[in-house]
């Protein structure tokens, strides 16, 4: 990747991070950043642009780490059966609203 690329790959993560910053709720972050990916899978979009918007925008904003520390909260009260019901119910909705902006971007095209 040039040093544009780099820049540009920066840019869309520190854009990220500032969003999920000023958002502040990762269940509502977790829901837009896999419709958007959901949405932005299905264009052809070129090499570069796909490695900023997903290794750069997208990486930053829903942060696999928020969705860990949620879980580790649960799990930290002891309540097993509440940290498996959170687990599933979260994979299962973000896909369900992945597959949801997949949908929506193929009808819009």
């Amino acid at each position: 990747m040039k040093l544009k690329g780099l820049i540009c790959l920066f840019l869309a993560g520190y854009l990220g991070t500032f969003f999920r910053l000023y958002i502040d709720n990762n269940f509502l972050i977790s829901i837009l950043g896999s419709f958007f990916v959901g949405f932005f899978i299905s264009k052809r979009l070129s090499y570069s642009s796909e490695k900023i918007l997903f290794s750069g925008f997208f990486s930053c904003f829903t942060s696999f780490s928020g969705f860990i520390y949620f879980l580790f909260k649960v799990l930290n009260q002891g309540s097993w059966i509440k940290f498996i019901i959170f687990f599933n119910l979260i994979i299962i909705l973000n896909l369900l609203t992945m597959y949801f902006g997949f949908w929506i971007s193929r009808k819009f095209t």
